[in-house]
């Protein structure tokens, strides 16, 4: 959920004179900022993969989506699913937008081929009803005179671009990625032209960002984070207790044009 948060506050400043701010921001902002709060109870209970390390996301997974086999899907459906209504229940043209992020991940960028039939079957249905409810929640939107003229499918698509973005440069500088990588997706710029954004490493938690999206010529934000030393042989009821028992830090990480 905290990388759900830096996600916003890189959307937060979003927009100079190459990059249109896209409309309406504070749904927007709201969608992109808390499209991972159905995780605050997994996170704060978390577990283990079969090979003893924390089941979380790591930078081996920057770019991609394939470990399936390292968790159980009807739960993780269960709980992306409840991204989607955790954000509907007060805003439904943000809660499409997480609806969107949530079918990208499971299509466009995973790898299905762990799953098995039955897991296959359960991952077509998630996705087809998800894409139903997106439907649903633009009817909803479509009600509110000030989102209505936001919900064509090429204005909502802008608006989700800008979610994957922000999300992909959390994921980044969270894992600490070692690479220069794109941004996911093009993004419109005020001469009319889509540009795919480049996020290289410079050391020293700075990265560079070609070309620049933000409002200001250098941003930096504090990532937080817990930090737990193994002992011993992987424990699940061990780890947990570390982790409940963890000091909250952060550490800065600066992105500059």
């Amino acid at each position: 959920m905290d990388h759900a948060r830096l996600a916003g506050t890189f959307a937060s400043h979003w927009g100079n004179a190459k990059f249109t701010r896209p409309e309406p921001f504070a749904a927007i902002l709201d969608g992109i900022s808390r499209h991972d709060d159905a995780w605050a109870a997994p996170d704060a209970s978390p577990n283990l993969t079969p090979a003893g390390e924390p089941a979380g996301f790591s930078k081996d997974l920057v770019g991609s989506y394939s470990a399936f086999e390292n968790i159980d899907l009807a739960a993780y459906l269960e709980v992306r699913g409840a991204a989607t209504e955790a954000v509907a229940a007060d805003h439904p043209y943000a809660a499409v937008l997480v609806s969107m992020h949530t079918v990208n991940l499971l299509t466009e960028q995973a790898d299905l081929s762990s799953l098995s039939e039955n897991d296959r079957e359960l991952h077509g249905r998630f996705v087809e009803r998800q894409r139903e409810r997106q439907q649903e929640l633009i009817e909803l939107a479509n009600r509110d005179a000030r989102l209505a003229p936001f919900t064509a499918a090429g204005t909502l698509n802008v608006a989700f671009r800008l979610l994957q973005a922000c999300d992909s440069l959390s994921l980044v500088v969270c894992s600490r990625y070692p690479s220069p990588i794109k941004l996911r997706h093009a993004h419109p710029t005020t001469s009319g032209t889509d540009e795919t954004i480049l996020c290289t490493p410079l050391g020293n938690d700075r990265y560079k960002l070609a070309p620049y999206p933000f409002d200001m010529p250098s941003l930096t934000v504090e990532v937080p984070y817990r930090e737990i030393k193994q002992t011993g042989e992987p424990c699940l009821e061990a780890f947990r207790s570390a982790y409940g028992n963890a000091k909250d830090s952060s550490f800065p990480v600066t992105l500059t044009a």
